[in-house]
């Protein structure tokens, strides 16, 4: 689930407003409110405040939790149940600790992430929040409004899986039960179906084969395709393809067991010291996925004591990775580092240590950061810089080496490099680069290294094999460089939109306005051989919809030609049937206006 708390510094961002996008003037109020009571309880000596009072302030902190469950269950507040126990709405593990981390911040109190399992309800909750700012202050939760809710769970000396089990709620609502009546997937088929009515297939999952860009097979017809991420064309490239399969010969399809117990293979310290060499590291660390290298890396590195600042747009491994860690983590106006130097200022003297996340290429709008702007502001606050570069290793820079390169900059000013191996290096899986000392400490006791199991042979070995084809042949990336310009070029002759992409990045998005537009001239170009994904809401803002184009390598000039020739009249196509219903509309409006009484 991508939600995300925002946690305001206690210091208003006066100067720079925009330091908290996250935030509504509403939202904020209703903060307001809840602080100024919790800090009027807080002055109050023990047996010291009004019935009206205690009513009051339990009426705020019961609402404002209320909404904190709401927002992380998708459902709306007035299916919130105050007294109804947590464990019984479908709250997993991390949404328990997300909304303990919420509470906490927000009241100033602390409590054990126990009892949201152990049939706390939301009452319990602000009970204990009234107690501890009062009366309670300085003792464990035992000894209040939660100790029976404790104890009990403690003494049944049961999982708490079972506990859940063992107890009889009536208030269990039937969608909480089957996966059919979820609300969150009853609102996908509704998606789904509206999708149906129009006339609009789906545009997702589709089934391409073959192995190159410019020539994937679907249904028995040729597209072109500018929806893989093969960057470098090795995917499907014959040497990159030999070395799979002769690790399959070698070693087998899996080493089936994690690295720290009998799984680790030769190929698995060769492409770590062959991804440490190329990015300027003293050494590396694979994983076996992309998203758990962010998730788990992050989560593991960093506690509650600390403060994880990232960009507005990151990606949303790096929120899940936030959320484990229970760091306080803020975001900061996407690019903007003036913006991301002033929220340090204030913040980063309250937290034990400071971590930095940005990206070296962004995926919904082929931007690049300016990463030595960035590496200064880390140096004056002392913090930690990570850079993704799942859309950046092996495009940006003459030789592919990543946003370092591009910008020429010393490695060792990042503390954590981080890529992909599944877009530039025909393979899957990610890495971590930085420090001996890092590396080894994560390799010894990173969860989603030490419990998962390594990397398969042949997906090493297709990696390891790009990344040497590519220090041998670099041309691959002048290529990519020049395939990536003249799209930019001629999609801005025609009067595409093509936002913010930056020189370099093969990634260029042709932003068309809403959704359902989107979708359209999807399927459009569909119909005439073109494969480009739409990006919709709430992926990117409604008005904002786009298609996204990912220029490979192995596409050619007249293939990039083509397909504006075709976005271009389509999408004139679309606007003119926009227009004509914007003017009937105006039309039926004006003559209900006129036959109006007066």
């Amino acid at each position: 689930m991508g939600y995300s708390q925002e946690v305001e510094p206690e210091t208003p961002l006066q100067e720079c407003e925009q330091c908290r996008p996250g935030h509504t003037r509403a939202a904020a109020s209703a903060a307001s409110r809840l602080k100024a009571c919790t800090l009027k309880a807080g002055e109050l000596e023990p047996g010291g405040m009004g019935t009206e009072d205690t009513l009051e302030l339990i009426r705020v902190v019961e609402t404002d939790i209320a909404k904190k469950v709401a927002d992380l269950l998708n459902i709306s507040v007035a299916r919130v149940d105050v007294h109804c126990p947590l464990n019984t709405l479908g709250m997993d593990s991390l949404m328990a600790v997300e909304l303990k981390t919420a509470i906490e911040e927000d009241m100033g109190i602390e409590f054990p992430v126990e009892a949201l399992f152990l049939g706390a309800g939301i009452s319990d909750l602000a009970a204990h929040v009234l107690w501890q700012r009062t009366s309670g202050r300085g003792l464990e939760a035992e000894d209040g409004p939660l100790g029976k809710v404790l104890s009990s769970g403690r003494q049944s000396g049961e999982p708490t899986e079972r506990v859940f089990a063992h107890r009889n709620h009536p208030e269990i609502q039937p969608e909480c039960l089957p996966f059919e009546d979820y609300p969150e997937y009853r609102n996908l088929q509704q998606i789904m179906l509206g999708m149906k009515a129009r006339g609009i297939d789906n545009p997702y999952f589709r089934v391409l084969e073959g192995a190159d860009s410019n020539g994937a097979i679907r249904e028995g017809r040729e597209y072109i395709t500018f929806s893989r991420y093969n960057y470098l064309g090795m995917s499907g490239d014959p040497v990159v393809s030999q070395a799979a399969k002769d690790a399959i010969d070698r070693y087998g399809t899996s080493v089936s067991a994690s690295r720290l117990a009998s799984g680790e293979r030769p190929l698995h310290r060769e492409i770590e010291k062959e991804i440490a060499d190329f990015v300027g590291t003293e050494d590396s660390l694979i994983f076996v996925s992309g998203h758990a290298t962010n998730v788990t890396t992050i989560g593991h590195l960093f506690g509650k004591p600390d403060l994880i600042v990232h960009d507005a747009l990151i990606h949303n491994s790096i929120l899940q990775g936030c959320q484990l860690s229970q760091a306080t983590h803020l975001s900061f106006p996407h690019n903007n580092w003036q913006a991301l130097d002033m929220i340090l200022r204030e913040s980063r003297p309250r937290f034990r240590r400071a971590l930095i996340v940005i990206e070296g290429v962004y995926s919904m709008d082929g931007d690049i950061p300016e990463l030595p702007e960035f590496i200064k502001i880390k140096k004056r606050h002392g913090a930690f810089l990570m850079v993704d570069e799942a859309h950046s290793i092996g495009v940006l820079g003459k030789r592919g080496g990543g946003i370092g390169e591009h910008f020429g900059i010393n490695p060792a000013d990042v503390e954590l490099w981080m890529g992909t191996l599944s877009k530039s290096f025909a393979s899957c899986g990610g890495y971590i680069a930085g420090s001996g000392a890092l590396i080894e400490y994560l390799k010894y006791t990173a969860p989603g290294f030490v419990y998962s199991v390594g990397m398969s042979p042949p997906n090493v070995a297709a990696a390891l094999a790009a990344i040497r084809l590519l220090r041998k042949d670099p041309q691959r990336v002048t290529r990519l460089h020049e395939l990536s310009g003249l799209f930019r070029m001629l999609a801005r002759e025609r009067g595409l939109n093509t936002g913010a992409s930056n020189s370099g990045s093969p990634v260029i998005p042709v932003i068309v306005g809403d959704s359902l537009k989107a979708i359209r001239l999807s399927q459009a170009l569909l119909r005439q051989g073109i494969d480009a994904l739409p990006m919709v809401y709430p992926a990117v803002p409604d008005n904002s919809a786009r298609l996204r184009f990912f220029v490979n390598c192995i596409h050619t000039p007249e293939q990039i030609r083509f397909a504006l020739d075709v976005v271009a009249p389509e999408l004139e196509a679309l606007q003119k049937v926009d227009d004509e219903k914007q003017r009937a509309a105006s039309s039926l409006w004006a003559l209900l206006q006129g036959s109006a009484p007066p």
